[in-house]
């Protein structure tokens, strides 16, 4: 059982989560990107900033909590015009890649929604084989093993989902593992997109979906029933046993993203997570950034505030990376070799 405040305040400082491997199924390409490279893509894109590291955060991270997660998704309308090229897509992915490793991942599942970089012309398969060489670099350049997950976004009419998903539905030898559903929940539940799901899923790639970002248990539920075993966010879970229950009986794994579902107001306070509920049943869960940038956080600032909050201990981190390891997208070796590979990081 997990109980607050478990740790002393000399215990949790004992703990340096910096020192820890750690594992991210749940990041956003576009909204993780470092100040030094959108400066980098801004000057590809002939597009002007401002100079002041200061003022250009104030543009593409969120200070304190908004009113809505689509106020809160707004922020990536400043990126989108810097990710219209394939060297714009090559160096971004290779940015957020070296920054997760600089944090101690070892295995990373990567977002993207390819439709948002074909203002300019990029076709969907050009957009995401130039996510995937910038990944294929990075995976050389720094010894972290990485994966893409395409999204579809609710609000896009499903025939273009579909065609988009369809166009790309070979790319798994380059490192492609899976699709997933992001953007407007609120006004797109998950019943609504029941047909489509089932045809994504006929495409032969296991799914990830983000739900109960935005109060809705109800979205969560029905996830589960159409058979989808990743959960991104389900915060909405909190207080509701029948339905965490459920949760546990499918086997699926909870993507936890506490800062911005803290900025969105999906949560109140940490206190509002359901997070105690979660590991009481013994459900699988995961700890993510979301969108390091727009979140300004990072995996270490995410482990800390578990470590604070919850009194989360190495022992429960290394059970949450192998939560993650077994519920990733990557092949059965892979996971093999993952696993083995955290077993001795954390010297087990």
């Amino acid at each position: 059982m997990i109980v607050n405040n478990i740790l002393t305040k000399e215990e949790v400082l004992m703990l340096n989560v910096q020192e820890l491997s750690k594992t991210e199924l749940h990041c956003h390409l576009d909204g993780s990107l470092s100040l030094s490279v959108i400066r980098q893509l801004s000057q590809l894109a002939e597009i002007s900033i401002p100079d002041k590291d200061e003022e250009l955060r104030k543009l593409v991270s969120i200070e304190g909590k908004v009113d809505s997660l689509m106020t809160y998704l707004k922020t990536f309308d400043f990126i989108r015009p810097l990710l219209q090229t394939v060297e714009a897509l090559e160096l971004a992915t290779y940015d957020v890649l070296r920054q997760a490793a600089e944090d101690g991942v070892i295995y990373i599942e990567l977002r993207f929604a390819p439709e948002l970089s074909t203002d300019k012309g990029l076709t969907i398969l050009e957009a995401v084989n130039a996510v995937l060489r910038g990944m294929e670099k990075a995976q050389n350049d720094f010894g972290i093993v990485a994966k893409l997950l395409v999204c579809g976004l609710k609000q896009t009419d499903p025939s273009q989902t579909r065609e988009i998903f369809s166009v790309i539905a070979d790319l798994a030898p380059k490192g492609l593992v899976g699709f997933d559903f992001a953007g407007n929940e609120a006004d797109y539940p998950t019943q609504e997109l029941a047909e489509l799901i089932d045809y994504t899923q006929s495409l032969g790639y296991p799914m990830t979906f983000h739900a109960g970002e935005c109060g809705c248990v109800t979205n969560v539920a029905q996830a589960l029933a159409l058979g989808i075993k990743r959960i991104g966010h389900g915060t909405a879970l909190s207080g509701q046993t029948e339905v965490i229950q459920a949760f546990v009986n499918s086997g699926a794994t909870l993507e936890m993203c506490l800062t911005s579902n803290l900025q969105t107001g999906a949560a109140q306070t940490l206190a509002d997570f359901p997070y105690e509920q979660l590991v009481q049943a013994g459900a699988n869960i995961t700890i993510n950034t979301d969108n390091r940038t727009v979140s300004n956080t990072n995996l270490n600032k995410e482990y800390q505030l578990f470590v604070e909050y919850f009194g989360t201990t190495k022992d429960e981190f290394y059970q949450f990376n192998r939560n993650a390891i077994q519920a990733s997208f990557a092949s059965e070796e892979e996971k093999a070799n993952l696993l083995d590979v955290l077993a001795q990081k954390y010297n087990l």
